[in-house]
């Protein structure tokens, strides 16, 4: 650490252009930041810097200094930031990918929370529905909603169940009879949720039961607020995250479709890159999350083995 100094002090006065300039940038004394130089002048065996009353220029030699010292400080720099940012668990930036539409309704306000707990935590929080490759070091951590990984080099975390309801508006039924049965869906009219366009399964349960339903392709997204969407104008049925239909359902644009059968629900997970252990940022904002999320209504806890 004090080896890199007179670096740091030489590019200060090369940028500042005088010795007090550098002095005001780096909280010194002229006098030390003289003595520094004067040193490493004599380490190096060469004169870097030519000195007026007015003014301070770069020898040749200093100007190679320089141009090789610069990135060798930019390169200390950006190490010191990423240790400190690993090693203290209260300090540093944390990058966090998300799904489009649980970042849109919940991220504003467990950040803004979070915020508050750790002012001295930066977010770069990254929403989208594609499921981010956690192995390429883009995030220091993603939230996911799916079932376990079946990659063995992930590190996954189920943070509790997120229950799921079959919607739709009860305008759809004008058009079409309303279904008794899983067998009673017509795949014209049940809207797939994916990534590649291809038609979901829906697996359904009552008592010792259990019917599975392939929907349409006729609409398929994935992003679950354009399914929501297109559900409360009466062109679907979907089958999304309690979180996202539990506002239509209480204002009634929105009824449940077979309410006498039951969809398994989904994970809500965090996903790591390969850590031998979380490093204390993360583990941070980990415990956080889930303290945030055990004080919000639609989530099950209880039912999540392993816990």
């Amino acid at each position: 650490m004090q080896s890199i100094k007179p670096i740091r002090v030489f590019l200060a006065v090369v940028e500042q252009g005088s010795f007090a300039g550098a002095a005001r940038s780096l909280r010194m004394t002229p006098a030390s930041i003289t003595r520094i130089i004067a040193q490493l002048e004599e380490d190096l065996g060469q004169q870097l810097l030519l000195r007026t009353t007015r003014h301070v220029s770069l020898t040749g030699v200093g100007a190679m200094v320089a141009a090789r010292y610069r990135p060798v400080l930019e390169d200390f720099d950006r190490v010191t930031e990423e240790v400190t940012r690993t090693t203290r668990p209260d300090r540093g930036r944390l990058t966090i990918n998300a799904p489009m539409s649980f970042g849109m309704r919940l991220m504003p306000g467990l950040v803004a929370s979070f915020r508050l707990a750790y002012p001295h935590i930066a977010i770069n929080l990254q929403l989208t529905d594609t499921l981010v490759d956690i192995l390429e070091g883009t995030c220091d951590l993603a939230i996911r909603i799916s079932d376990p990984p079946q990659d063995k080099s992930t590190i996954w975390r189920r943070i509790c169940h997120m229950p799921r309801r079959v919607v739709a508006a009860p305008s759809l039924f004008e058009r079409m009879a309303r279904p008794n049965t899983p067998d009673d869906l017509l795949p014209e009219y049940c809207l797939s949720y994916g990534s590649k366009g291809a038609a979901e399964n829906w697996a359904f349960t009552r008592g010792g039961l259990g019917r599975t339903v392939r929907a349409g392709t006729e609409v398929a997204s994935n992003n679950g607020e354009f399914l929501y969407a297109l559900a409360l104008s009466g062109n679907g049925i979907v089958n999304l995250p309690d979180l996202l239909v539990r506002n239509g359902l209480e204002a009634g644009t929105l009824e449940v479709v077979l309410p006498d059968w039951q969809i398994a629900p989904l994970n809500l997970m965090l996903y790591y890159p390969p850590y031998e252990k979380l490093p204390p940022l993360v583990e941070t904002f980990t415990d956080f999350f889930e303290a945030y999320i055990r004080d919000l209504d639609g989530f099950d806890f209880g039912a999540v083995p392993g816990q």
